[in-house]
């Protein structure tokens, strides 16, 4: 069985693991690697024409690698042609070169008498670029660095943008199906179809300007398929909204969910505010913001929405303050902890005198500082804690640098979860969330509007009020992140040069489910 809801979340597989499903496809269920091939190419077709209208009468050259994503190319070149297209083949290797359904598909497209000519052939420097250029020259399974010849053809495709419709086969060549980083350049695709998933490389955020718009059609590997060898990493899908159910009749605020933050210290009262507003956005019934006496006036300025309870007299929490914030939050459904904290001598053992909780936790901001340089905090959190780091956090927990975090994102945030048994939101263009035991759900939405300071308070609110609710950590967490992703990306429509405000980020919120 999946290991996350299928409503919610689409398979994202690594090459290795793709290609163990077109394997298992074959050996465990009689299917021939022709019909796949053959499915992916009218899949190919269709998601073409579903992007550019009729092909009647256009020019497509389609570039043709030596593997089975050559042999997606031909066997597209002979659909296209079928529909009244100009097709023209450009071989990487000689024809009676190529082996197995990409050989028969050869074989058949030149008995049909499509054009092929050799892909060192091909006039670069022609004025005339064609309509569609189709790009199957490597596939998901290419490691390593392009050879020269290849890098040298890549440039040369890329060229065409803006003259050529770039339309990849399963992923740009270049790119890395594993990490989505080129080697050394890809292939920048107008679309990029994917056969039967998307696959890991494909949607980081570094994969976006070579991938373009990705689309998605399966090819018919069985279900049981994927249910014998499922994949570690999901894509969250827009379904994912709908596990917010529906508002009852009879529902009052303290069904709705009490969230307490916990944070907030002298000169740094914006943050535990905006985690307060994602969660009153998000629908939390009571929001209450647990902080340091002396800033309590300052918090609360001008945002009777938000209740205050102030515990102490100082500016910033100490140990002696932890019982009366731990009886506090008694009855509540989830605490955010760390926004505005502070990193004052006093806050590790602040933390040491309060953790564990009596209910669910998002740690973030200050309380993951505190975190990485108090070793005995780890043992203190329950595993239905989320931890919200981003890069720069991340780093400093695992004793690492921002680059070998960003180098493999999904690694670090599987560390990150297994390391302190608690599910990790690695934030960022595409987040990852991860849980102890390896799976991990990735964000389709890059959202540079996201990109302003208190954002991740927001996101700390948000994921704290759907914590209140029935689901799992893990789900509430994927939920936050998707649903505050889709805020971001709606702002841009008001601010396309970014400019928008952190609060204007919880306000979108609850509009986002209105279009």
């Amino acid at each position: 069985m999946p290991l996350l809801d299928d409503r919610y979340f689409d398979p994202l597989p690594t090459p290795a693991e793709i290609a163990g499903w077109d394997a298992a496809s074959l050996a465990e269920c009689g299917m021939s690697f022709l019909a796949l091939m053959e499915n992916a190419s009218r899949e190919a077709m269709h998601g073409l024409v579903s992007e550019i209208g009729a092909v009647r009468g256009k020019d497509v050259l389609l570039l043709a690698g030596p593997g089975n994503n050559g042999g997606d190319a031909v066997a597209l070149a002979r659909h296209l042609a079928g529909r009244g297209a100009k097709v023209r083949l450009a071989l990487a290797r000689p024809r009676t070169r190529y082996k197995g359904a990409a050989g028969y598909n050869a074989r058949l497209a030149a008995r049909l008498g499509l054009p092929m000519l050799p892909l060192a052939k091909v006039d670069w420097r022609t004025s005339e670029a064609p309509d569609v250029l189709v790009d199957g020259l490597l596939g998901t399974g290419f490691a390593g660095q392009l050879r020269p010849e290849l890098a040298a053809v890549v440039e040369a495709v890329n060229a065409l943008a803006g003259k050529s419709y770039i339309y990849a086969l399963d992923i740009p060549s270049g790119l890395s199906g594993q990490s989505g980083r080129p080697s050394p350049v890809a292939v920048r695709a107008t679309a990029t179809v994917a056969f039967e998933a998307a696959k890991t490389g494909l949607v980081t955020a570094e994969a976006a300007p070579y991938v373009g718009k990705l689309l998605v059609r399966e090819i018919g590997i069985p279900p049981i398929v994927k249910e014998r060898h499922p994949c570690r990493a999901y894509r969250i899908a827009p379904g994912i909204m709908g596990a917010r159910g529906g508002v009852p009749p009879t529902l009052h605020k303290g069904s709705a969910g009490r969230v307490v933050v916990v944070g907030g210290s002298r000169g740094l009262t914006g943050a535990p505010l905006l985690a307060a507003l994602g969660a009153l956005r998000s629908g939390a019934g009571l929001v209450s913001v647990a902080c340091p006496g002396a800033v309590e006036i300052a918090l609360k300025a001008g945002f009777p929405d938000v209740m205050t309870m102030p515990i102490g007299a100082g500016g910033h929490f100490t140990a002696a303050d932890a019982p009366a914030v731990r009886a506090f939050c008694a009855g509540a459904g989830a605490v955010a902890l760390g926004p505005g904290l502070g990193r004052h001598g006093e806050t590790a053992e602040f933390l040491e005198a309060l953790l564990p909780l009596p209910c669910r936790l998002v740690l973030d901001a200050d309380g993951l500082y505190a975190l990485a340089n108090t070793p005995g905090l780890a043992a203190r959190l329950s595993p239905e804690t989320v931890l919200t780091p981003h890069p720069g956090e991340a780093a400093r927990l695992l004793g690492t640098d921002i680059a070998t975090v960003e180098a493999d994102r999904y690694a670090c945030a599987r560390e990150l979860a297994a390391r302190f048994g608690a599910v990790a939101v690695l934030k960022g263009p595409a987040t990852v969330v991860a849980a102890p035991d390896g799976t991990v759900a990735v964000s389709p939405v890059i959202a540079p509007n996201l990109a302003v300071g208190g954002s991740g308070d927001v996101l700390s609110g948000l994921a704290a009020a759907l914590c209140c609710g029935p689901h799992s950590p893990l789900l509430a967490a994927c939920l936050a992140v998707y649903w505050h992703g889709l805020g971001g990306a709606r702002l841009a429509a008001a601010y396309p040069m970014r400019g928008n405000l952190a609060s204007e980020i919880a306000d979108m919120l609850p509009r986002t489910l209105t279009e």
